[in-house]
């Protein structure tokens, strides 16, 4: 699967966009839309080198996510992308989050919680990143296909169409 347009955008939106290497709140140097890998001090990039860092990255980060199995509307997998972005192939991949999606996809407490515990950067917790996991979980949640609104629309197209909808659970 690969990440969608409105994806990107939520990356977009939390990661932020500098052209000039900084060192982030863990201390890394990081530079374009959170970019990591070969970073040095001083370094500087235009804005289509950004996009471009964006790109690949998202490719590493896809696969990760994808790696989990699970059956994923679009929405989820922006949002774990979103996530493992974050965090890290490595720590997405060992985590409680990547075990609960392929376990069952569905939004839960235990995820919920799961997915909220990643919110420290240099050993404290980060209110952006709190503020990072509560969006990023709504979206999650808000994506997700729930037997209410699979009702919701079986009975909207019995509406529409005059007749009855069948509904079969595996």
């Amino acid at each position: 699967m690969k990440t969608s347009k409105a994806g990107i955008d939520l990356i977009k939106q939390f990661e932020g966009c500098c052209l000039k290497a900084y060192r982030c709140q863990a201390g890394v140097y990081t530079i374009g839309y959170g970019h990591t890998k070969g970073v040095t001090a001083g370094m500087t990039i235009t804005q289509q080198q950004a996009e471009d860092m964006l790109q690949q990255d998202l490719a590493t980060y896809e696969k990760a996510v994808d790696g989990t199995g699970a059956r994923l509307t679009q929405g989820q997998f922006d949002a774990a992308v979103s996530l493992c972005y974050n965090i890290g192939t490595s720590a997405f991949t060992n985590s409680t989050v990547a075990k609960l999606i392929k376990s069952d996809p569905q939004p839960r407490t235990e995820l919920a919680m799961a997915w909220g515990s990643w919110r420290m950067a240099g050993g404290r917790v980060s209110d952006g990143l709190v503020a990072r996991r509560a969006k990023e979980y709504a979206y999650y949640r808000k994506h997700s296909i729930t037997l209410t609104k699979v009702l919701g629309t079986c009975a909207a197209i019995a509406l529409v169409a005059g007749s009855g909808c069948l509904i079969f659970l595996s």
